[in-house]
Formats: structure tokens, C-alpha cells, sequence
């Protein structure tokens, strides 16, 4: 009995004993990338521009500014900037964007855009723009009938 008591506490170390380290996992799991290059500058104004490059080809820039500062309902936060990377499938992806008053704007070759308007709905909006606007007639009232008031029979 002692020697199954024994064994069975051997065999619960064995099993509770650490198999690698967790450094040993991390660097199993995930591939160190390094920052090539990294810059950043903030200023007293409220601007600033960063941009940094990494070893597997990612590489991004932001510069930035306060539009209108102190006009009260007119101030703005401009942001403009660029990222890319390699897609998963090879093929390079480059985005620039634009962010200010108006929302967010951003280009690239890989962003969706709007199938073409077909020739019959543009020869129609063509129409449209060229005709004067016709003044609107008033609507019709009709008076509000009234209905005596009565209780809920459910």
C-alpha cells in the first residue's frame, strides 16, 4: 500500500511539473518583430506627427493640428495620415485618410467603391436638375373627425 501511495504521488508531480517556461511559449507562440524607426512630436499648440516602420514591412505616419483654436462651434481637430502593409496574400495595401470637420475620409486601391450609375437614372437626374423647381401647393386640411369617447371592452 505505501508503494502505491508513493507512485501515485510520484506520478502526480510528474504531471504537475512545468513543461517549458512561459518565455519558452512566447517566443513558440509569436514572432518578435522589431521598430525599425519610430518618431513622435507633440507640441504646446495641440499639433503633433508620429510615424514608425517595423521589420515585417508595416509602416504608418499621422500629423495633426487644432483648426480654429479658441472660435467657439469652429474649432476642429484636423488629423491626415497614411498606413501599409503586406496582405496576407502578397499584395500590398496602402491607406491615406483625412479626418476633420467633415468625418473621416479614407482612400485606397483595396477599399470598395460604387458600382456606376446606370444611363437611365443618370439621363433622369440630368432631367430633373434642368427643370425649375415648381412652387409647392399647400396641402389639403381635412378637419379631425371627433369620436366620443368610450371604454375599453377587451
Amino acid at each position: 500500500m505505501k508503494s502505491f501511495v508513493v507512485l501515485s504521488a510520484l506520478v502526480a508531480l510528474a504531471y504537475a511539473a512545468p513543461q517549458y517556461t512561459t518565455q519558452q511559449k512566447y517566443q513558440q507562440q509569436y514572432e518578435i518583430i522589431p521598430i525599425i524607426k519610430q518618431t513622435q512630436e507633440i507640441n504646446v499648440d495641440g499639433s503633433y506627427q508620429y510615424s514608425y516602420e517595423t521589420g515585417n514591412g508595416i509602416a504608418a505616419q499621422e500629423q495633426g493640428y487644432l483648426k480654429n483654436p479658441g472660435i467657439k462651434d469652429a474649432e476642429a481637430q484636423v488629423a491626415q495620415g497614411s498606413f501599409s502593409y503586406t496582405s496576407p496574400e502578397g499584395v500590398p495595401v496602402v491607406l491615406t485618410y483625412t479626418a476633420d470637420e467633415n468625418g473621416f475620409r479614407a482612400e485606397g486601391a483595396h477599399l470598395p467603391t460604387p458600382p456606376p450609375i446606370p444611363e437611365a437614372i443618370l439621363r433622369a437626374l440630368q432631367y430633373i436638375e434642368s427643370r425649375p423647381q415648381q412652387p409647392q401647393q399647400p396641402q389639403q386640411q381635412f378637419p379631425q373627425q371627433q369620436f366620443p369617447r368610450q371604454p375599453f371592452r377587451g
